[in-house]
C-alpha cells in the first residue's frame, strides 16, 4: 500500500474514534435513541472494525466512505436541532463546527494528494452531498440571521462572510459532474429529462441549490450592501463540472441573475408539468434589475 494510502487509513481510524465519541454525547444529552446517531454510530463501528483487522489491506475509499456517511448523519442530527430552535443566539460556533466536521473528508484527501481529483476517491454524489449540506445549513442560518434586526446592524460583514460561503458551496456542489451533452448517439425517451441533463440538473436537489443560491444573492445585496467588496473568490459557473474554472470576486448580483434565470427557464420549461414555484424567484430578479440601474 503506497504511504499515502496507509496515512489515510490511520487519519480516518482517528477521525473515526473522535466521531464516536462526540456521537455519545449527543446521545446521552438527547436521553433517547435517535435513528440518525444509531446508524453512524453503527458506520463507526464497522470502520473500526475494518480498521483493526488488517490496515494494510484497507480499502481507503471503502473506510473514508464510512466515515462521511457517519458525519453526514451525526451533523443531520444536530442541524435539525438547530433549525427546530430557530438557531439560537449563541449558534455561530456550533454552525463553524459542523462546517469543520462536513468539510473533513474532503480535506483528508486534498492534505494527502492521494489523487488529482478527489473525486476519483469520494465520489460525485458524497462530494455534492458535502457540499449541499454545508450550503443548506448556511441558507438556513442566514435566513434566521435576517430576521433579526439589531444583529444585522451590528454584524452584517458576518453575514457576508456566511453568504459567500453559502454560495460558494453550493456551486460547488452545481459544479461537480459535467452535463451530459446530447447528440446524436445518445437517444431519450423523455426530451425533458434530456434538455435537464444537458443543463446539468441531476435531482430536485440541484434545483434547490440553484433557490438558495438566488436567495442568497438577494441577501447579500439586500443587507450587505454598505461593505466594501471583499476578496472572497468562488467558481461562479452554475452548467456543470469545471476542473479549470476560474476564480473571481463574488458579484451576488451576477451569480444571482445567472443562476435565477436558469432556474426559471428549467422550472418554466422541462419541469413545467411539476409545477416548481418560480413567483419567489422572479420577484428577486426584479429586484436585482432595479436596485442596481
Amino acid at each position: 500500500m503506497a504511504a499515502a494510502d496507509s496515512s489515510v487509513v490511520r487519519r480516518v481510524e482517528e477521525l473515526g474514534d473522535l466521531a464516536q465519541a462526540h456521537i455519545q454525547q449527543l446521545s446521552e444529552a438527547a436521553g433517547e435513541d435517535d435513528h440518525f446517531l444509531i446508524r453512524a454510530s453503527a458506520a463507526l463501528e464497522k470502520l473500526k472494525l475494518l480498521c483493526g483487522e488488517d490496515k494494510e489491506c484497507s480499502s481507503p475509499s471503502n473506510l473514508l466512505e464510512l466515515y462521511t456517511q457517519a458525519i453526514l448523519d451525526m451533523t443531520y442530527f444536530e442541524e435539525n436541532k438547530l433549525v427546530d430552535e430557530d438557531f439560537p443566539e449563541d449558534s455561530s460556533q456550533k454552525v463553524k463546527e459542523l462546517i469543520n466536521f462536513l468539510s473533513e473528508p474532503e480535506i483528508l484527501v486534498k492534505e494527502n494528494n492521494m489523487h488529482p481529483k478527489h473525486c476519483d476517491l469520494l465520489g460525485d454524489e458524497l462530494l455534492e452531498c458535502l457540499s449541499w449540506r454545508r450550503g443548506a445549513l448556511l441558507y438556513m442560518y442566514c435566513h434566521s440571521l435576517t430576521k433579526r434586526r439589531e444583529w444585522l446592524m451590528r454584524k452584517s460583514s458576518l453575514l457576508k462572510e456566511y453568504l459567500v460561503d453559502g454560495i460558494s458551496y453550493l456551486l460547488q456542489m452545481l459544479n461537480y459532474r459535467c452535463p451530459i451533452q446530447v447528440n446524436e448517439g445518445v437517444s431519450f425517451q423523455d426530451l425533458d429529462t434530456a434538455k435537464l441533463l444537458s443543463e446539468g440538473i441531476f435531482s430536485d436537489i440541484h434545483l434547490l441549490a440553484m433557490m438558495y443560491s438566488g436567495e442568497m444573492c438577494y441577501w447579500g445585496l439586500k443587507h450587505c450592501t454598505d461593505q466594501q467588496p471583499g476578496n472572497h473568490e468562488v467558481d461562479t459557473g452554475v452548467s456543470g463540472a469545471s476542473y479549470t474554472t476560474h476564480k473571481e470576486p463574488l458579484d451576488f448580483r451576477e451569480v444571482g441573475e445567472k443562476i435565477l434565470k436558469k432556474y426559471v427557464s428549467v422550472c418554466e420549461g422541462p419541469l413545467k408539468e411539476q409545477e416548481w414555484n418560480t413567483t419567489n424567484a422572479k420577484q428577486i430578479l426584479n429586484f436585482f434589475q432595479h436596485c442596481c440601474n
